[in-house]
């Protein structure tokens, strides 16, 4: 188990705003509607409720500040390693055996390789927020998928759509090296994938239609931490609010998304007609 004790460095951010825009705090009052008292509590505490939070941030955001994303490359800079994980309520502590069986590749616990990623899966949550990690994982056991047949095999098994063929021995053979790993680095597949990876596991549209769909997502890469050796390697390092209108461009980016991946399924279905389907390749 990890304890998170990272938060919003909100008197720091209050400072760059401060900077950045040129004004004094009773300015900032009167721009954020976060009355003076308040301000000066923040900067003594470090701390401040969720509805000031939404103020202070959304004021930021609209000034087409984008901090938390630069913030992302001042750690990388920093630390080198850092992953992201978003949060739908917020974290305290956090184990390998957290999370939903199943989830893509079953428990454990689940990391991004880009704020963005992170931000993405907890986009329609009003109190939603990112948390950042340094990380060193000399020495441990990694397993690594691309955009592949095993990939969506195996998240297919965890998912529990190939029930039909979960002991078949290629399912098998990848489930093994997946729970005998320290960290698994794949793809991530969101639910708009997983659609796609249905249809492949109820016989619709075969393996080469499925996979090269899938290669059109662009979500870069998760990497999920499946052992307490593995977590210790991981520390955290800032929580990131997310304003309802930076939330609200992210779901606005996942429609049109959504719209490259329908594109990339229909052609692929024209060019790739004679691959093999589900039963073809797990009889």
């Amino acid at each position: 188990m990890m304890n998170i004790d990272c938060e919003y460095k909100i008197r720091e951010d209050i400072g760059f705003i401060v900077e950045a825009e040129g004004i004094n705090k009773l300015e900032l009052s009167e721009s954020t509607k976060i009355s003076r008292s308040t301000i000066d509590t923040i900067e003594k505490k470090g701390v401040a409720t969720n509805e000031v939070c939404e103020k202070l941030y959304s004021y930021i955001y609209k000034k087409k500040y984008r901090l938390n994303s630069v913030k992302e490359e001042l750690l990388k800079e920093k630390y080198g390693n850092v992953l992201f994980h978003g949060s739908k309520y917020g974290l305290s502590e956090v184990t390998v055996s957290g999370s939903r069986n199943n989830c893509d590749f079953g428990n454990g616990f689940y990391l991004g390789q880009t704020y963005n990623q992170a931000l993405s899966f907890v986009c329609e949550y009003d109190r939603a927020s990112v948390y950042s990690f340094m990380y060193s994982f000399d020495g441990l056991k990694i397993i690594n998928f691309d955009c592949s047949l095993d990939w969506m095999l195996a998240i297919c098994y965890y998912r529990e759509t190939i029930k039909e063929y979960a002991e078949s021995s290629l399912v098998q053979r990848i489930v093994k090296k997946i729970e005998d790993a320290d960290i698994v680095v794949a793809p991530i597949a969101d639910n708009k994938m997983f659609y796609i990876m249905s249809q492949f596991a109820e016989g619709e549209i075969n393996a080469d239609v499925a996979v090269h769909s899938l290669s059109a997502s662009g979500l870069g890469l998760q990497y999920i931490i499946k052992t307490e050796r593995a977590l210790k390697k991981c520390i955290p390092v800032e929580r990131f609010y997310l304003s309802g209108p930076e939330r609200e461009d992210c779901r606005k980016a996942l429609i049109e998304r959504g719209y490259e991946i329908d594109t990339k399924l229909k052609l692929a279905k024209r060019e790739f007609k004679e691959g093999l389907f589900i039963e073809e390749l797990l009889k």
